[in-house]
Formats: structure tokens, sequence, C-alpha cells
């Protein structure tokens, strides 16, 4: 793990997936903004403070993840103003007690992102196809789109965490979707009052439309 102070108000960390997996967090629940990653956010903070003399305490801050290869990926951390309407992480005075959890085995369950709109899911599969991301057909054997509630829900069952692309495939999915908690009893509310849009190869058949344009 590396840190460099960009200024007075602005340090940036990188960190590798060998750094998560000595956390027990996979890269999946760090860019879905887990409880994990709130206690990995705030055990940094104070490493940083050690170490570069970034003190954020009684401060907010920004934090923007952005994966640069299969690898490794950035953290970009800024305090802001407090009167920002801007989401943010409150970093309290006190000591947080550290807790130490095993994340579950995403390859046993099913990964399900909400979409707020059809548009969104596509505006996610353009971004796939002009950013070397047509092989994601890869990432998952079973892949479909349910719409439930006027939402649209993408899901991903046995998932292929050994896809080269997968660091890239998360950052870019974060910002188009969100990541839906519980997935294992949310997808059995999708299968019984949800309406199947795409089945199976949803990526696919996305993708092949897209690149036909």
């Amino acid at each position: 793990m590396k840190f460099e102070k960009l200024n007075e108000n602005k340090i940036r960390i990188t960190l590798s997936m060998h750094d998560l997996e000595e956390k027990d967090i996979n890269f999946h629940d760090f860019m879905s903004n887990s409880i994990e990653t709130q206690d990995l956010f705030l055990d940094m903070l104070e490493e940083a403070e050690e170490k570069i003399g970034f003190k954020t305490r009684d401060c907010k801050v920004k934090i923007e993840a952005l994966a640069m290869t299969e690898e490794d990926f950035v953290l970009t951390i800024t305090k802001i103003a407090s009167d920002t309407n801007k989401k943010h992480l409150y970093v309290s005075p006190k000591k947080k007690p550290k807790a130490k959890r095993k994340c579950s085995n995403i390859n046993s369950t099913y990964l399900i992102y909400k979409f707020n709109s059809f548009d969104d899911y596509c505006n996610f599969i353009e971004f796939m196809v002009h950013n070397n991301l047509s092989d994601s057909t890869k990432v998952s054997e079973k892949i479909s789109v349910y719409l439930y509630n006027d939402l649209y829900y993408l899901v991903l069952n046995n998932l292929n965490t050994q896809y080269k692309n997968i660091a890239k495939f998360y950052t870019g999915i974060t910002e188009f979707g969100s990541y839906v908690a519980n997935p294992d009893l949310f997808i059995s509310r999708l299968y019984e009052s949800g309406a199947l849009v795409i089945k199976n190869n949803a990526f696919k058949r996305s993708l092949s439309h897209f690149q036909n344009k």
C-alpha cells in the first residue's frame, strides 16, 4: 500500500488485490461500499495520518476509487467543506474498533445490480463496448435482466473471479448501477414478482446490439 500527499487536502493511496486479501476483503465488496470497506477506509486514514501527516479527524472526506490495472487501483481522498451536499464519510474523532469480518465467497452466490432505468443499463453496455470489455460475457455463467417495481436488475450467477478484466468491470458497473445487498434473498423476490427481460446470455445479446450499430 502506497501513500502520496498531493496537497494539504488531498492524498492518493495505491493498493493491490493482495492488500485487500490481507484485510479479508474481496474487490467486489470494496467497490460496493460494504461495511468492511468503511472499516478499511478508517484504517487507511489512520495509517495516512501516521505515515504522511494527513489528518482527517473531525473532517468530512470524499473517497474516489479507480481501477488502474487488473491488480492495482487508486483511491483519491479529499477533505471537503462541511456545507457540501456531496456524499461523504464522516471521520469520528473517536477511534472506531477494527472489525475483522470474513467475506462470503461470491463464486457461490448471486450478484445483483440495480439500474434506475433501462437507459442506465444500456449506457453500461455502451461503456463496455468502448472500454474493451466486450469479453465480459465471461464474467458469469448466467447473466439475466429483470424488471421489478419499475427498476431493472442485472443478475449474475456463478461469478468467474478469474475473469482478467474483473476489476475494470466492477469499476464500470458501479458508475451506472448500485449493488443490491443480500442478493441470495432478493433473487427470490425477482423470481416471484419480477418480469424476466433478457434471459441467461444478457450481455451477449446486449453487446451484439451495440456492436452492430
